[in-house]
């Protein structure tokens, strides 16, 4: 029987790039997470997810890697790696890497024995096709990061297929000798202590193999759940992830409630967690040509259906991952509230409603301390996606202006997340005594780890009660989900039931004074379980701007 610690785990997301550095290089750095143990330990996290720490020329933060056995000098050593590992379990904290599977860098050794020739070892380790006979790509498929997902490689004579930066060639997982390549660097991790992966975008890793073009040119409507993806990944659960008890949660952006059963079912013995996207995308226009860019405001109505149809069609088939947050997702009370008058009422409200659901709890960091989007001017950006889009939507295609296209970047940009951790209010806010890889946020002396927890209201000690009661309390991982005024366009509200017990989670989503009295019924409140306004003891007084509570009933 596997392990399903999971399922009664927080897990506490690192991007080491901007989380502490303790050389002074201005990059975060694996003896700078040692040394954040005790606050990690503090919070109360049983499991730590680090982007990747892997060498890499970063071009895209690390997602583009050179070598997945060895740790990139900017954050240590591999012997660093194998302290962290050591000191995290000494803590009871698991240590989960993320794994991308989906491509390498093109610095790394098999794509440069690849471009080679058709004749090698690894010509068949990526996806290489002939240009047509104009010398055009060969189909129309289109980059994440904007443009032709193709490039010609003036070496080989061919084009090779990259999902994402040119500098990110895509693996090519017919070939077996990948997936055994694969597997054995798993195997690695595995004798080094690691408990588990994050997969970065697994069901992008079957290509259909006739190459049809899209619908429309440059669109990316062919990267999702090509049709080996469950028998690749099927592959891989019985060769590593079950004789080895390893936990996964993998990146899945098209998959919907209705099918994510196919990916997370224990019997089918694949994942067993997915990350959706789908619930992330209740600000944006669908079917807009500038994609993820066209912004609208949010949906809470949406919001709500969207996470219930998972609550209710993964009940008893699979488990829930739950965030709001991580390195590619904005500040959600930037993104979705009020970050400013409301910070503390907003950012413990919707951790209320997050952690109130069955699944485990993604918390990404400074999200327990109420980090903000800053709001930069452009040219201080440094994500590949966001230049990317900028040249694709801005420039070549003209259908943004720059203004409407900074201000979705101020949104939705993953960059948003990407600035260094706000410590305390020295320089830099903490993170490094050396010149920041990239912009800390203004706001620090304001908003930071030392302040937060002197505060009267703090974030972080709220993320604690709710993380305590996680474990405490079975309701929150066993007790059926029922939503409550699914058509209310300012709250939040469900039912959690477990034999004779029933809770009322509850948030009010908006800045606006609501009597829940003209809404529902008001059951009788036997006792509050949390509330982020601390007087709050029944219901029948007015629910404040971004009041969230839990009370048993």
């Amino acid at each position: 029987m596997r392990d399903k610690w999971w399922q009664d785990a927080v897990i506490y997301q690192v991007y080491p790039k901007s989380f502490n550095d303790t050389t002074g290089s201005g990059y975060g750095d694996i003896t700078g997470i040692i040394e954040k143990l005790p606050y990690l330990e503090k919070l109360g996290v049983d499991g730590l997810w680090l982007s990747p720490v892997y060498l890499s020329p970063q071009v895209d933060n690390g997602y583009d890697i050179t070598d997945y056995r060895v740790i990139d000098a900017m954050f240590g050593s591999n012997e660093d790696m194998y302290r962290l590992i050591e000191a995290a379990h000494d803590k009871y904290i698991k240590i989960i890497m993320d794994f991308v599977a989906n491509h390498t860098s093109d610095q790394c050794v098999w794509f440069q024995e690849s471009r080679k020739g058709a004749d090698n070892f690894f010509s068949d380790f990526y996806i290489w096709q002939d240009a047509k006979p104009d010398g055009s790509e060969p189909n129309n498929w289109g980059s994440s990061f904007g443009g032709s997902a193709w490039t010609w490689d003036e070496k080989r004579e061919q084009y090779y297929l990259h999902y994402y930066a040119a500098e990110q060639p895509d693996l090519n997982w017919e070939n077996p000798h990948v997936r055994a390549y694969i597997y054995d660097m798993m195997r690695f991790w595995k004798q080094k202590g690691v408990d588990g992966w994050r997969m970065d975008v697994i069901t992008s890793i079957s290509k259909d193999q006739a190459f049809p073009d899209n619908a429309r040119d440059l669109t990316t409507t062919n990267q999702q759940n090509g049709p080996r993806m469950h028998e690749f990944i099927h592959e891989m659960n019985q060769e590593i992830l079950t004789p080895l008890d390893m936990m996964t949660v993998g990146e899945s952006p098209a998959a919907k409630s209705w099918d994510a059963w196919e990916l997370v079912s224990p019997e089918r013995e694949e994942l067993d967690m997915i990350f959706t996207f789908e619930h992330m995308h209740i600000d944006r226009k669908a079917g807009d040509v500038n994609g993820r860019w066209a912004l609208q405001e949010r949906d809470l109505v949406k919001l709500k259906d969207i996470l219930s149809n998972w609550q209710l069609e993964l009940r008893d088939k699979g488990w829930n991952a739950l965030y709001f947050e991580n390195h590619d997702r904005a500040r959600v009370i930037s993104r979705w509230g009020n970050d400013t008058t409301y910070r503390y009422e907003c950012a413990t409200a919707f951790a209320t409603i997050l952690h109130g659901l069955q699944g485990t709890p993604f918390i990404y960091q400074g999200e327990e301390i109420g980090m903000t989007n800053p709001e930069f001017e452009l040219d201080e950006y440094v994500d590949i996606e966001l230049k990317g889009n900028y040249q694709h939507f801005v420039v070549d295609q003209q259908t943004m202006t720059q203004a409407d296209f900074l201000a979705a970047v101020h949104k939705i940009s993953r960059d948003n997340a990407r600035t260094p951790m706000q410590w305390d209010d020295s320089e830099n806010a903490g993170f490094t005594k050396g010149t920041p890889w990239f912009k800390v946020n203004p706001n620090y002396p304001d908003i930071n780890v030392a302040k937060d927890l002197k505060a009267e209201k703090s974030v972080f000690k709220y993320y604690q009660d709710l993380i305590r009661l996680r474990k405490t309390e079975d309701i929150l991982k066993i007790g059926t989900y029922q939503l409550l005024l699914p058509e209310d366009e300012a709250i939040f509200a469900y039912l959690r039931q477990n034999g004779s017990k029933t809770w009322l989670v509850l948030a009010n989503l908006s800045e606006n004074m609501i009597k829940l009295e003209e809404l529902m019924p008001l059951p009788d409140v036997k006792a509050t379980v949390i509330a982020n306004y601390r007087d709050r003891t029944n219901l029948s007084e007015t629910l404040r701007a971004y009041e969230a509570v839990i009370v048993e009933i």
